[in-house]
């Protein structure tokens, strides 16, 4: 298994997903435990120290699914966020915990629930709310 790249999350971010990670229902303990592991290993930082080029909740981002060669281009969301989100993904989906704090041009290397591992690369963040100035979101 590849090292994992260093994360950043917005600190903000980080209570919310850990109060989702402490309210997951059973179906969902996999996902929400590798997130944690994320989370503990995550550099936290305020939301306006957020680099533009790191995927934060609420993002737009296009990745690419290696061993598949399929690029793809999804917003990262909160659950509860996904159904008024056009090309939603979320954060409880194993590819969108993967992608929480990757900094464009990373790559992770991931494992799925069923046991199968699958390689992501940022290629780029089209949308960030940081970077934006929207802090609160």
């Amino acid at each position: 298994m590849m090292s994992r790249p260093v994360i950043v999350v917005n600190r903000l971010d980080a209570e919310r997903l850990q109060r989702l990670i402490d309210t997951t229902s059973h179906k969902d303990a996999a996902v929400a435990e590798a997130l944690e592991v994320e989370l503990e290993r995550a550099e936290v930082v305020d939301p306006i120290e957020v680099p533009a080029n790191v995927v934060s909740m609420n993002s737009q981002v296009r990745f690419t699914e290696l061993s598949r060669n399929a690029q793809l281009t999804r917003t990262l969301v909160y659950p509860h966020a996904l159904a008024n989100t056009p090309e939603g993904l979320s954060v409880m989906a194993p590819v969108g915990a993967a992608l929480l704090g990757l900094k464009a041009g990373e790559t992770i290397d991931w494992a799925l629930p069923d046991g199968r591992r699958i390689q992501l690369r940022v290629d780029e963040i089209l949308w960030q709310p940081e970077a934006a100035k929207q802090y609160h979101r």
